[in-house]
C-alpha cells in the first residue's frame, strides 16, 4: 500500500522508489474489512474500483453490526453515515434525546439510511445529490487480502515499481549520524537509499530492530492480544456489513466475500487458553473451514516516534490497535498520505519528521479511545474479561467524551482524527451510554 500511494502520486523523475519483499511472508489475516476512507485512497493514486473489487474478490460494506457487546442479546449496527438530519441549529440526536425523555423511545437506528439498508440486506450507491435522504452515508469493501496484496504489486509494477524478491538479512546505520545506510538481504546484496519504509509487519525489522525505535503497549486497556483466523464456505446471502460477536474472552468476526466468508476470534490469553479459543471458533461458524485456523499474536499499541532518523515505520510496524472497527488499513492510509504532503525535498527534515509523528499520534490516541469504549461500557457480567473491562482505567481523554456525551449529549469534532460525532453517536448508544440531558436549542422546535 505504501508503494502503491508512492508511485500513483509522485512522478518517475521526482524519486525512484523500490520494494522489497518476499512471497514467503505472508500477509495477516484470510480477509480483511476496510473503511469508506479507503474509497478517498484509491481515489487519489487513480485504483478503479471495479477493477479491485472483481480482483479481490470484494464486497460492499455500510457498516459493522456488534452483537452481544452492551450486553448478551443487544444488537447495533455502526453505520458508515448519519443518524436523521440536524434541527433547530443541533444534532438530531439531541431531538431524539429529547423525545426519548419524554417517554417516546425509538431506536435511533431507525433513522439511519445505512443501517436500515444493512438490516434489509439491501445495497444501493449515495446519490450524488445531497438533499436527498440516500445521500446521506458512505461505503467500504470487504474483500481477501491476500488478492489485495498481489493486486496493489501487480498495478505497482504496471506503474514502473521496481520490485525485488528477498528478504532482509542485516539493517546497517551509518556509524556517525546513526541514519540507515543500507539494507542487505540473504542473497548479500545491500541496498541503499535515502529513504527507507518499514512495512516489515509486528517485527519492524528497521524501526524497532536496528534504530530500538520504543513501543507504548496499551495492553492495560485492549486486552486482547491473540487471534485466530479461519476462512469457510459462503452460507447465505451477502451481507452489507462486518459482523462482530462478543463472547467470554474475546469477539468473533464475520467478513462476507464474494468466494468465501473470513472468521476469525480475537481474545485475550489471559482469559482464555489456545485451544479453547480454537474450540470456541469453530463451534460458532457457520459454514464448512476452508482450512485449520491460522494464529495470530499481537499486542495493542504505538511506535513513539514512527518516523525515527531517515526512515519512517507505516502498518504493522508502526502500531496496531486489534482488528475491531477495522482501523488497520486506515492507520496505513493516514500514514502514506501524511508521507506525501511531508516528503522531503533533500535531506531529511526534523520538523517534518516531527509533524508527521503528531499527525500519526493523534490519529492512533483517537483510535484508541475509540475502540476502549467497545468493551469499557458494557453492562456483562457473565464472564472475568468484560467484568475487567467495564472496571478498568481508561484514558482521561475517553473518560472526558464519556462524560460530555453522558450530561448533554455533547460530541467533540476534531479537526484530525478517524472517528467523527456519528460514529461516536452509534457506538454511545449502542453500548448503554445515553445523554440525560440535551441542547436547550431542541426545545425551540
Amino acid at each position: 500500500m505504501s508503494a502503491a500511494g508512492l508511485v500513483g502520486v509522485l512522478k518517475p523523475d521526482q524519486v525512484r522508489v523500490r520494494l522489497v519483499e518476499s512471497d514467503d511472508i505472508g500477509t495477516v489475516g484470510v480477509g480483511e474489512a476496510t473503511l469508506p476512507q479507503m474509497r478517498e485512497f484509491n481515489d487519489r493514486i487513480g485504483i478503479v474500483e471495479s477493477e479491485m473489487m472483481r480482483k479481490t474478490n470484494a464486497t460492499f460494506k455500510l457498516g459493522i453490526e456488534f452483537r452481544d457487546w452492551g450486553f448478551r442479546g443487544s444488537s447495533y449496527v455502526h453505520p458508515f453515515g448519519a443518524h436523521g438530519h440536524p434541527m433547530g441549529g443541533v444534532g438530531f440526536h439531541h431531538q431524539w434525546t429529547r423525545a426519548r425523555l419524554a417517554g417516546e423511545a425509538h431506536d435511533i437506528g431507525d433513522y439511519s439510511y445505512a443501517i436500515v439498508a444493512s438490516r434489509r440486506n439491501r445495497f444501493d450507491f449515495p446519490a450524488a445529490d445531497k438533499s436527498a435522504v440516500n445521500s446521506t452515508y458512505d461505503y467500504a469493501y470487504h474483500f481477501d487480502a491476500g488478492l489485495y496484496a498481489r493486486y496493489l504489486r501487480d498495478w505497482c509494477e504496471a506503474r514502473g515499481l521496481t520490485r525485488t524478491e528477498g528478504k532482509v538479512k542485516e539493517v546497517r546505520l551509518n556509524p556517525h549520524s546513526g541514519d540507515v545506510a543500507a539494507i542487505v538481504l540473504e542473497s548479500g546484496e545491500a541496498i541503499t537509499g535515502d529513504l527507507f519504509i518499514d512495512c516489515s509487519g509486528f517485527r519492524g525489522l528497521i524501526i524497532g530492530g536496528a534504530l530500538n525505535g520504543p513501543f507504548e503497549d496499551w495492553t492495560r486497556w485492549l486486552p486482547c492480544d491473540r487471534a485466530l483466523a479461519v476462512p469457510t464456505e459462503r452460507s447465505e446471502d451477502f451481507t452489507p456489513y462486518t459482523r462482530s460477536t462478543a463472547l467470554e474472552a474475546g469477539w468473533q468476526w464475520r467478513i462476507p466475500l464474494q468466494h468465501r466468508t473470513g472468521n476469525g476470534y480475537v481474545y485475550s490469553s489471559s482469559f482464555i487458553s489456545d485451544d479453547e479459543a480454537a474450540t470456541r471458533l469453530l463451534g460458532n461458524l457457520d459454514g464448512k473451514p476452508l482450512a485449520d485456523p491460522k494464529p495470530i499474536r499481537f499486542r495493542s499499541g504505538r511506535r513513539t516516534a514512527s518516523w525515527t532518523k531517515n526512515c519512517i515505520a507505516v502498518g504493522l510496524a508502526s502500531g496496531f490497535l486489534e482488528p475491531l472497527e477495522s482501523t488497520s488499513i486506515y492507520l496505513t492510509q493516514v500514514a502514506v498520505l501524511t508521507l506525501l504532503d511531508l516528503l522531503p525535498r533533500g535531506p531529511i527534515d526534523p520538523v517534518l519528521a516531527e509533524e508527521f509523528n503528531r499527525v500519526v499520534d493523534n490519529e492512533y490516541d483517537r483510535v484508541r479511545d475509540f475502540l476502549i469504549l467497545h468493551y469499557h461500557a458494557n453492562t456483562r457480567t457473565d464472564s472475568e474479561l468484560w467484568r475487567h473491562c467495564r472496571e478498568m482505567e481508561i484514558p482521561d481523554t475517553l473518560r472526558e467524551k464519556m462524560a460530555l456525551f453522558g450530561h448533554r449529549g455533547h460530541i467533540a469534532q476534531y479537526k484530525d482524527g478517524l472517528f467523527s460525532p456519528p460514529s461516536w453517536l452509534s457506538v454511545f448508544v449502542g453500548q448503554g451510554v445515553v445523554p440525560t440531558g440535551y441542547h436547550p436549542m431542541a426545545d425551540t422546535l
